[in-house]
């Protein structure tokens, strides 16, 4: 398998390899963000790449957004998109080694892209990096993907037992709607670091 790493990932932005990348806020995700009702909320979206996310939430007066990849060109695609985005609040970080507490994280085509070997390991940094009562709520593929490259995919099975080990599943189920190359293809997930329910994310 292609070790994927800063090198690996900024080399695909370089060369414009990137076909996950819609070009938009997916539109289950921005259906999510669209119920918000506290924009003080502190959100970070790991293996944010183009970030589509952290721009709509930030043109929407969503201020306490933190976007992380570890690869620089897709942080400077953001930059020059979004120059008064704080430069404090991009982070060019592996996300296996950042620290912080969120009350939401977005999960947007990033656990696809990590080596499926890591995902326990990710499951077990989501649950670390959130605030107790904090959300990890995103997108997962409902379909087999890829084996030795990334998009890798999986099931509602296996991701059911992977998450719970760690969190409340508060919803896991097939999105209704996502764009038509993806539909009947992803999970849209809610999951919850305790059982209080008191959080408006």
């Amino acid at each position: 398998m292609t070790e994927l790493n800063q090198i690996y990932w900024n080399n695909r932005y370089l060369c414009n390899d990137f076909s996950w990348d819609i070009g938009d806020i997916s539109l289950p995700l921005k259906t999510y963000f669209e119920q918000l009702t506290n924009k003080e909320l502190k959100i970070l979206i790991p293996g944010a790449g183009n970030a589509h996310e952290a721009e709509f939430l930030f043109k929407n007066d969503f201020k306490n957004v933190f976007v992380l990849d570890f690869a620089d060109e897709p942080l400077q695609n953001f930059k020059r998109r979004l120059p008064d985005f704080p430069q404090e609040q991009l982070i060019k970080q592996d996300f296996f080694e950042h620290h912080g507490k969120y009350d939401l994280i977005i999960e947007q085509t990033f656990f696809c892209a990590i080596n499926p070997k890591l995902r326990k390991l990710y499951v077990q940094q989501m649950q670390q990096l959130l605030k107790p009562n904090g959300k990890l709520v995103g997108l997962l593929f409902d379909d087999a993907l890829n084996l030795e490259k990334p998009p890798f995919g999986g099931n509602l099975v296996e991701y059911r037992e992977l998450f719970s080990t760690m969190f409340t599943i508060k919803k896991m189920e097939r999105s209704n709607n996502s764009i038509q190359p993806r539909e009947n293809r992803e999970l849209f997930f809610i999951c919850q670091n305790s059982e209080i329910v008191n959080n408006k994310a």
